[in-house]
Order: structure tokens, then C-alpha cells, then sequence
């Protein structure tokens, strides 16, 4: 029944206006407003109170050392300096061009680490499972087709049939003076260089993606310092703007500098 209540379509009861012998005092004020009204005077009514009695209650021979550099202006504290008005603007920039050349310089170290993992990794054999390449052996029947053991037709043991690359015979690894790569103690020394090699590859994706974060970190701080530079400039509008910038403007603001005659 509280449902079909709430369905049934109810009388707007209107508020009731200011008397037109009244309306110069303006609006008539309701219970609402003048419970607003009310909680807005005596939380200022507290607040003034709580200050008269902290300066009641004030030690004279009270001292902090950020008294020292405390300002007052018309009487008024002028509050602790922040970073933006602790330095001038030739100072942010000097700062921000340290810091981009600091970044610049961990993207090179970060590049020559990637390169020489690169170079230290094969990445042959680590495609995804579905783009493997596979190995098609042609047989005369169906019962050759289920009779066929890879490990005796390829010639190498089991644990190494699904390598693509490096992929040894029995007799090659007996002639070499390698043991068969056969039993609970070469599959366990299989798994370990397995386990060795996604912890290589997965360093080297790290990295790379670090390296990408500090270009891009790089890149944001030197257009911030570009901004904070001289020179008069506008901010290009959506329409103004060619495909390679539009995708840029979802970064930052893209601003075009108007052209000076050096000489």
C-alpha cells in the first residue's frame, strides 16, 4: 500500500509570498531560511568567542621560530611563504631546467639498459601461442598419423620439443658430452633456465616501460618550462590544430609562439 500512496499524484502546495504591503523588505523568509540564517550567525558568534579567548589567554613570552619569518600586512598575518612566492620566475625555471636535464639523463640510462638486454636476449620462440610457428609432418595413413612419437621422429627429448630455436638431437647431446635432457632432474634444470628467461623478459618490458614514463615526464617539463618562458603566444584552437597535435592537446594545452626578429 506505501507504494500505490507514493504512485498517487499529490497537490503542489505553494509557497506563500511576501504581502504586497511588504514587499519591500523582499522575499518573506520561511523556516528553512531562517534556520540557515541562524546556524550561519552562531557558528560567527562561536568562532569570535573562541578568539577572544585565545587572545585572553595568550602567553606574551610565548616564541616559535617561524616567528622570525612571519609577516604582517595592514595588521593582517600574512601567512608562511609557499613555493610559488618563495622564488622568483628565473629561479622555477632554472630549477625546471635542472630537473628536465636530470630526466633526460635517466632516459639515456635507461635506453642503453634496455638496448643492452636487447642485445643479451633472443626473442626468437616468444610469440604468443597462437602465432607459433608449427613443425607439419606428412604421413600415408591415419594409423602411421597416431603410431608417429615426435620425440623418436624428431630425435630429442620431450622436455625440448616446443622450442623453435636451439632445439638439439639425442646423439648431438651425447657426442657434446651433455647428459639427455631426460628425467626429474633435467626438467627441473629446464624449468629453472624457463624461469631465469620470463624474469629476463620481464625485466626488459619494466624497463622499457619506465623508460617511456620518464620521455614522457621529460617531454611535460620541458613544455612547462617553454610556457613559463618569454615571449607572446596563444593558445591554439581545436579547429587550428592538425592530427598529430590534436593527440598532443589531449596531454597539454598546444600554444603557438609569434615569430621575433633575432637581428
Amino acid at each position: 500500500m506505501s507504494s500505490l500512496k507514493n504512485a498517487i499524484s499529490r497537490r503542489t502546495h505553494k509557497e506563500r509570498a511576501q504581502p504586497a504591503a511588504r514587499k519591500k523588505f523582499g522575499l518573506l523568509e520561511k523556516h528553512k531560511d531562517y534556520v540557515a540564517r541562524a546556524k550561519d550567525f552562531h557558528r560567527k558568534e562561536n568562532t569570535i568567542k573562541a578568539l577572544k579567548r585565545k587572545a585572553e589567554e595568550r602567553n606574551p613570552d610565548e616564541f616559535y621560530f617561524a616567528m622570525q619569518k612571519a609577516k604582517t600586512k595592514d595588521g593582517v598575518h600574512d601567512g608562511r611563504r609557499t613555493v610559488q612566492n618563495k622564488y622568483s620566475q628565473e629561479q622555477l625555471m632554472l630549477m625546471k631546467t635542472q630537473d628536465v636535464k636530470y630526466l633526460l639523463l635517466k632516459e639515456r640510462t635507461e635506453t642503453e639498459k634496455v638496448k643492452r638486454l636487447q642485445a643479451s636476449l633472443h626473442l626468437i620462440g616468444m610469440e604468443p601461442a597462437e602465432g607459433l610457428r608449427k613443425h607439419t609432418v606428412f604421413v600415408d595413413s591415419a594409423a602411421e598419423a597416431r603410431a608417429l612419437k615426435p620425440e623418436e621422429y624428431f630425435d630429442t627429448p620431450a622436455e625440448l620439443l616446443g622450442r623453435s630455436h636451439n632445439r638439439p638431437r639425442v646423439r648431438q647431446m651425447l657426442v657434446e658430452g651433455l647428459p639427455e635432457a631426460s628425467g626429474p632432474v633435467a626438467s627441473r634444470r629446464l624449468k629453472l633456465i624457463e624461469k631465469k628467461k620470463q624474469s629476463a623478459y620481464k625485466e626488459l618490458l619494466e624497463r622499457a616501460d619506465r623508460q617511456g614514463k620518464v620521455a614522457r615526464t621529460a617531454s611535460l617539463m620541458a613544455y612547462e618550462k617553454a610556457t613559463m618562458g618569454k615571449g607572446r603566444k596563444r593558445k591554439l584552437k581545436s579547429s587550428e590544430l592538425s592530427a598529430e597535435e590534436t593527440s598532443a592537446s589531449q596531454v597539454a594545452t598546444v600554444y603557438k609562439w609569434k615569430r621575433e626578429r633575432k637581428k
